[in-house]
């Protein structure tokens, strides 16, 4: 039996700039990769002409992640519908459609979804956000608490949803390396910039994101697929095709050479790398 890889992540883009190189690897490798996406990124700062055809900024964003999850290989797309909720302290996160709201007033309701996926695809891995959301976004953090509580939900027989329960044998939490986000602190602050003021809207504070990097235990070689993963960065045009297609191609191999993964089940004994591969000492059970 195939090993089977679950992703919750918030918006669509998520699943390529983040991880596009890993999701590549393992859906070469044979793996059943399988990606939830708990909004319609409709919040999402989009160039005017590119709605062109499109009824919203949310069905454009979702026809670029069916263009990206065609390219990357994906077995099932789920897709919760939530609004996405903009930065912390938007408006937006006041939507009651909103994800953010969602997760401070019904919580169980983003829980029970995610169980739901879980058993339906029952992953022996699952891989969401890190405590803080990779950058503070508030949909990330709210994915990240639901896949979390759900990750042992999913595996409880007093917890009925109409499915079988499924014990994934892995939980994992997105991470990077101190060093590069050290980094990126420095050269902002070598160009004069605020380091807690970046990005496209000023709303990315590096320095927070190097306050909250966790443990990293599991680290990914992906150098073999940087061109994969641009060509599904590349599906996300209304957002600018970010990702890692910033950094030059002829330093990639130096400076990203692989991803990096928190463990959270089973809890490491201590804080280091001790893994390759996400499906170390996992069993293809059926």
């Amino acid at each position: 039996m195939p090993f089977r890889l679950l992703i919750c992540y918030a918006h669509p883009d998520d699943e390529s700039f983040g991880l596009g190189g890993l999701i590549s690897k393992y859906v070469a490798s044979g793996v059943e990769v399988y990606y939830l996406c708990a909004t319609n990124g409709d919040v999402g700062t989009v160039s005017p002409e590119l709605l062109n055809g499109y009824a919203s900024v949310a069905e454009l964003r979702l026809a670029e992640l069916a263009a990206a999850s065609k390219l990357l290989g994906f077995k099932t797309v789920y897709t919760l519908g939530y609004k996405d909720s903009g930065m912390m302290g938007s408006e937006f996160n006041q939507d009651p459609a909103s994800l953010w709201y969602a997760g401070q007033h019904k919580p169980a309701e983003i829980v029970r979804h995610v169980v739901e996926a879980i058993r339906d695809c029952k992953p022996h891995v699952v891989l969401t956000f890190n405590k803080y959301g990779g950058y503070g976004h508030p949909d990330h953090i709210a994915i990240q608490r639901a896949t979390t509580e759900a990750f042992d939900k999913a595996a409880d027989p007093a917890y009925v949803t109409g499915h079988e329960p499924w014990r994934a044998q892995r939980l994992y939490y997105s991470s990077i390396a101190k060093w590069a986000v050290q980094i990126g602190v420095w050269r902002a602050r070598l160009m004069g910039k605020d380091p807690r003021k970046m990005g496209r809207n000023a709303d990315i504070d590096i320095q927070a994101i190097l306050d909250h990097v966790e443990p990293v235990h599991a680290r990914v070689d992906i150098r073999e697929w940087f061109e994969a993963w641009d060509k599904a960065s590349a599906c996300h045009v209304s957002q600018l095709s970010g990702g890692f297609r910033i950094v030059p191609k002829w330093a990639r191999p130096v400076l990203t050479p692989y991803q990096f993964f928190t463990r959270v089940h089973p809890a490491p004994s201590r804080d280091r790398i001790d893994e390759n591969d996400l499906f170390e000492n996992v069993t293809a059970e059926a």
